[in-house]
């Protein structure tokens, strides 16, 4: 068993039963309960849902826009826990392309960058409200490929966290990277999720 460097807290299918996993990464401020809650809307009793919970409630202090090095160690740890937990479900017989990585504001951030950092064919990789990590001009040297891993991006064109320019800027590095990326932009929409990315989710997990 993988050490977990964060409690971990699990819904749906039992891991020996499910046909594919999904780690649902909460934003700043929430739960990993508060995430897990999204597992009902996807309508998926054969996926085994999994939510790490931040220990502060944030994954990292400062904005995903600040000079990475402020956001350390504590950017390092996140993404080794989004690490240890991809490793853990490996372990029992789940692979990396049965696995679907997602997040939401904050967490959305870190799944896309966890996705980036370590490219490879995931299940699928979700991005509602968030894009890469670093201030303007941090360099997007990735090694691996997502391989055609299908990947959701979706955010409003005014969200007061998350420039557009981020969210179109993420699409092309991830697409750049071997991802089939589908970015949509929602005119005026708060920082929430909608019903029309759940539909999205909803069709990359029944891909799987």
């Amino acid at each position: 068993m993988t050490t977990m460097s964060s409690e971990v807290i699990r819904a749906g299918a039992p891991l020996g039963a499910a046909r594919a996993a999904m780690i649902l990464v909460h934003g700043r401020g929430a739960s990993a309960e508060g995430i897990l809650g999204l597992a009902d809307a996807f309508d998926a009793n054969d996926i085994a849902f999994l939510a790490p919970q931040a220990r502060s409630g944030s994954w990292y202090p400062q904005s995903f826009m600040a000079p990475i090095a402020q956001n350390e160690p504590h950017l390092s740890n996140a993404l080794k826990t989004l690490s240890d937990v991809v490793a853990d479900l490996e372990q029992h017989g789940m692979p990396a392309e049965k696995i679907v990585l997602a997040g939401f504001s904050q967490g959305a951030c870190l799944a896309l960058e966890f996705a980036a950092r370590n490219a490879r064919r995931f299940g699928g990789v979700v991005g509602l409200s968030g894009g890469l990590i670093g201030p303007e001009g941090t360099p997007r040297t990735y090694a691996g490929s997502l391989a055609g891993t299908p990947v959701f991006l979706g955010c409003s064109d005014v969200d007061f966290h998350i420039p557009l320019k981020r969210v179109n800027e993420s699409t092309a590095v991830l697409k750049g990277l071997g991802g089939n990326v589908t970015e949509i932009i929602y005119p005026g929409m708060g920082h929430t999720i909608v019903q029309d990315e759940v539909e999205h989710v909803k069709t990359i997990l029944k891909g799987l």
